[in-house]
């Protein structure tokens, strides 16, 4: 049987283990925006570094999810960007929460390495580097 093709059949960065990674960057996605929405609209006077930091958090996460549903040569290249900026974005922003806590008075997503999402913001941009280099390079090609 002929495997679907067109926009709704999967490209090869979301196939297999890739469907999983675009999964949890699309909860990060829309969790990391709805919050940063929120605090942004209602509360930017109390920790504006912080909420514009997971603003940005949620930036990466759409861009991340879009290139790997979208697949291609383009999109892959994105997607390895955005994936190193978010893991260089983690480290920095989780060190400095660490080495100056009173440079945040609320939390980001980024905080202590994303601890207070169990440690996923750490994890899953070297998941995603290593899917991305992993997958063939040609795949999801348009």
């Amino acid at each position: 049987m002929a495997e679907p093709s067109g926009p709704a059949a999967p490209s090869g960065l979301n196939r297999g283990p890739g469907r999983l990674l675009v999964t949890l960057y699309a909860v990060f996605a829309v969790g990391a925006t709805s919050r940063s929405v929120y605090q942004l609209s209602t509360r930017f006077h109390e920790a504006p570094l912080a909420y514009l930091l997971s603003a940005v958090a949620a930036a990466v996460y759409v861009v991340i999810t879009v290139a790997l549903v979208r697949g291609g040569s383009g999109a892959r290249r994105v997607a390895l960007v955005c994936c190193a900026a978010e893991l260089a974005g983690v480290l920095t922003v989780g060190t400095w929460t660490v080495l100056d806590p009173a440079a945040f008075p609320d939390a980001t997503v980024w905080s202590n390495y994303g601890l207070g999402y169990l440690l996923l913001p750490l994890v899953l941009p070297v998941i995603g580097l290593l899917w991305l280099r992993r997958s063939p390079a040609g795949a999801g090609a348009v």
